[in-house]
């Protein structure tokens, strides 16, 4: 049986670090990208299960990308949970309004992974 493939964006070693090794623990393969440009590109090759996304410094790129991700017909039906820092409030609705399945709060990402996961893949 082959692992289900988490894509994982990050900017921060901390909690992008993380959050990759706990996703291995819960039985994922994790590509991980640092760059939002190659978000759809890699999506496309890589066919994951779920995307994963810090929205970070660069919050916009990557509702940009979130976007990008929700309008191409081969990555349209992704899951993507993005998360961000819990004083960023707009651009936790700029994440939304890109078409993230859940925005959650960075601080709680990782407690709560795997109620995340479920509910993620749960909408799709």
């Amino acid at each position: 049986m082959s692992q289900p493939l988490a894509l994982v964006l990050y900017e921060n070693i901390m909690p992008g670090s993380r959050l990759v090794n706990m996703l291995q623990d819960l039985g994922y393969r994790v590509v991980s990208l640092h760059e939002p440009s190659l978000l759809v590109t890699r999506a496309q090759q890589e066919k994951p299960l779920v995307v994963l996304a810090e929205l970070g410094s660069t919050g916009g790129n990557v509702c940009a990308a979130i976007a990008k991700l929700r309008k191409d017909a081969a990555t349209k039906h992704l899951p993507v949970i993005a998360f961000g820092d819990d004083t960023n409030a707009n651009l936790h609705d700029t994440a939304r309004t890109a078409g993230a399945t859940l925005v959650v709060s960075k601080s709680g990402l990782l407690e709560q992974l795997e109620v995340l996961l479920d509910q993620a893949l749960d909408v799709h």
